[in-house]
């Protein structure tokens, strides 16, 4: 028990207020990692594994470490599947648990099931683990046994669709840091304005000028919309000033209502309103569409992270064509992936989304038999 201790301040001593705190910042991020061709990956090797792509959590550099055919003899019946540390390729220093390139980590590895949720009963969760050179990879030798990945029985369906499945890695690096800082007060946070620019749109407050888009209308800020898209700035503040100021009625044609409502919630708050997750690869096809209409960049690539996560292969060929049309390079870059194996690219082209793709982008057809069968 430490000893108490007292002391007396005198009149020459140093003033002022100060205080510690023991803090843990942590950042969590989630990485999914899908096997396309699984039949493919088996018979690499017992012990021998495949990385996946890097990802970044905590300010340092992950991988997914996929062994299928085991990391052992001794579990050479199941998958394992191992989170390792990236950073210390790039490190010769040699370093031990009590120095600067060690990283604490929890993690959870889950394999998910076909609505991208994971298998309640495939959940392997860790412990804080320390990672650092000398040991630089945590996982589970027994993530799942691989004849239960693809049989299947009433009890237990099988995992594979189309001879591929998807890892969901979530790690949070934990970092503790001590610091003695000075008594400050307490400012005020900044205001919330995303959330304060939604309540004016909701609101209509202010609001000059009217929308029409089918049998709806629709009232918002020119201001507003004109500092976010240069496409209504140039009507509103060109062509269409007269008619927008003179609460003149602009009419929006080819755009559902639903779709130019959430544009313009986009437009104010920054972010995509609730969408029902069984039409969220419409909405996100459509808003691509209306963000491309009226220069909304941002909008653009938030819809194209959605729609990659909704590449397959019954909707790749038209997903394809909509990226080309739009010139949309990170969503074609992800089609071409899935299109990559013979198997999946010889399936395309017998939908009737490759006759779509074939009438409406000829020159991408060209780029993607170049691609797959170079």
């Amino acid at each position: 028990m430490p000893a108490a201790s007292s002391s007396s301040v005198s009149p020459s001593g140093a003033g002022g207020n100060s205080a510690s705190t023991i803090a843990a910042d942590m950042d969590t991020v989630s990485h999914d990692l899908t096997i396309l061709g699984y039949s493919g990956t088996v018979g690499l090797g017992v012990g021998k594994h495949i990385t996946s792509a890097a990802f970044a959590a905590g300010g340092h550099s992950w991988h997914i470490w996929y062994y299928p055919d085991g990391d052992s003899n001794e579990s050479a019946d199941f998958i394992a599947v191992y989170l390792e540390l990236a950073d210390h390729h790039h490190h010769h220093k040699k370093s031990d648990v009590a120095g600067d390139d060690v990283t604490t980590a929890r993690f959870t590895i889950s394999l998910l099931d076909d609505a991208g949720e994971p298998v309640p009963s495939i959940v392997h969760k860790s412990t804080v683990r320390t990672f650092c050179a000398a040991t630089p990879s945590w996982g589970f030798r027994k993530f799942i046994r691989r004849k239960s990945l693809s049989s299947s029985s009433l009890s237990s369906p099988a995992y594979l669709k189309d001879d591929s499945f998807t890892i969901r890695c979530v790690i949070t690096v934990v970092k503790i840091r001590s610091d003695t800082t000075p008594v400050k007060f307490h400012v005020t946070p900044s205001t919330d304005l995303p959330r304060h620019f939604g309540e004016l749109l909701v609101s209509k407050v202010g609001a000059d000028v009217r929308f029409k888009v089918g049998r709806e209308t629709f009232m918002a800020h020119r201001n507003v919309l004109a500092a976010r898209s240069p496409v209504f700035k140039a009507e509103l503040f060109g062509w269409m000033k007269e008619k927008a100021s003179s609460g003149g009625q602009i009419k929006i044609d080819d755009m559902e209502a639903r779709v130019f409502e959430a544009m313009l919630h986009f437009i104010y708050t920054d972010t995509l309103p609730e969408i029902e997750e069984g039409e969220r690869r419409a909405m996100a096809q459509h808003l691509l569409v209306a963000a491309d209409r009226y220069g909304l960049e941002r909008l653009k690539m938030v819809c194209e992270e959605v729609l990659c996560n909704y590449i397959d292969l019954s909707s790749v060929a038209t997903t394809l064509a909509l990226a080309e049309q739009h010139g949309c390079h990170g969503l074609k870059e992800g089609c071409f992936k899935l299109l990559k194996s013979p198997g999946n690219m010889k399936a395309v082209v017998a939908s009737d989304g490759y006759d779509h793709l074939a009438r409406s982008c000829p020159s991408v057809v060209k780029e993607l038999l170049v691609n797959v069968f170079p």
